[in-house]
């Protein structure tokens, strides 16, 4: 073969460097936690060595967080995208299972994983209670003020949980399904609750 012939073989961009760093994080993270992973196993995981992980993240705390916050930014745009449909339209659920099925890693890191780990625990917090600011919004004025914030917890809570179980349990084939489940659970509950006028 000649030179001519050969294959270039062009090192990725910066930003899809770091993201393919990030997604082969999340999978090592979830497999062995954060304490058992190394710098190591995130490059194995990556496809490439550990001094090209440290050229663009300075400490593997850094790339947890760096998963972390991937993981809320994607759900942000997706339920941002669907906010005007309001709490039935199902974009709850909808946005959550979007995301947990384009990286179920990071969705288990973000929701299961990271408040357990000491040094994520408060940044965790954050995230989830940014999540629940969405949800008091939308249930503003639709259910009983004095059960707001329980009911703002409570729903973000069970959306969360439905999905991961629906990832470890259901076919991916009946997505459609159950959102159209977890979202009827939904209204039934926020009828329950409803502010009486």
């Amino acid at each position: 073969m000649t030179a001519a012939a050969q294959p270039l073989h062009r090192p990725l961009p910066r930003a899809e460097r770091q993201a393919a760093i990030v997604r082969g994080a999340a999978d090592a993270f979830a497999r062995t936690g954060y304490a058992a992973t190394s710098m190591e196993d995130i490059a194995a995981a990556s496809g490439i060595t550990k001094l090209i992980v440290y050229r663009h993240f300075d400490s593997k705390e850094d790339l947890y967080r760096a998963v972390l916050q991937r993981v809320f930014d994607r759900l942000a745009e997706v339920f941002l995208a669907g906010y005007t449909a309001g709490p039935d339209s199902g974009i709850g659920a909808r946005s959550l299972l979007t995301v947990a099925r384009e990286d179920p890693a990071g969705f288990r890191l973000l929701w299961q994983h990271s408040a357990r780990e000491p040094q994520f625990a408060e940044y965790s917090d954050e995230l989830r209670e940014r999540s629940v600011d969405a949800s008091r919004a939308l249930l503003t004025g639709q259910v009983d003020a004095e059960l707001l914030e329980w009911a703002s917890h409570t729903i973000l809570g069970y959306l969360v949980e439905a999905v991961l179980n629906w990832l470890e349990y259901g076919d991916p084939a009946r997505d459609d399904e159950f959102v159209e489940l977890a979202t009827g659970a939904l209204r039934t509950g926020i009828r329950a609750w409803f502010a009486e006028s």
